[in-house]
């Protein structure tokens, strides 16, 4: 059964200048067993919900089998880290995931690509290892509440 592995919402931006510099320290409390999502907002509390040039991406998905061993979320700043869904194969469809709170439906407008800032937070190499496998970026449709665990999936059109 597919699962929600981990969920991120950061208030902050931790990857401002030049990766060689490192990340800005991380929140206390970034990770967390359960999100809000709102529709057309994002993630209620992350850096990226309600800004309107981050509408159609507000919300992140990676897959657990595309990271390298040892890799999380804090590092490669998506939001919802999954286990057993392919979501780098869903660009234009609609991910609908229920953790148990109800269905909350995301459009995937496009790929999350990885940066150079994997290299410097993941390991070398981690920049080329993740294209194609960086997830996806997505605009949230309803409203709802996903939790860490079991999650039931549908993929429409």
């Amino acid at each position: 059964m597919p699962h929600i592995v981990a969920l991120l919402a950061s208030p902050v931006h931790r990857y401002v200048g030049r990766p060689a510099d490192g990340p800005a320290p991380a929140p206390p409390g970034e990770l967390v067993e359960a999100i809000q999502v709102r529709a057309g907002l994002g993630i209620v509390g992350d850096r990226y919900f309600g800004r309107p040039a981050h509408r159609d991406a507000a919300v992140t998905v990676i897959a657990q089998e595309s990271l390298p061993a040892g890799a999380d979320l804090t590092q490669v700043r998506r939001n919802i880290l999954t286990s057993g869904i392919a979501v780098d194969d869903l660009v234009g469809a609609v991910l609908t995931l229920d953790s148990g709170d109800g269905p909350v439906s995301l459009r995937v407008r496009r790929p999350a690509n990885p940066c150079a800032w994997m290299d410097a937070t993941i390991g070398p190499g981690a920049w080329r290892a993740l294209r194609g496998r960086g997830g996806i970026r997505c605009a949230p449709l309803t409203d709802g509440v996903l939790r860490v665990g079991p999650v039931e999936v549908t993929i429409s059109g």
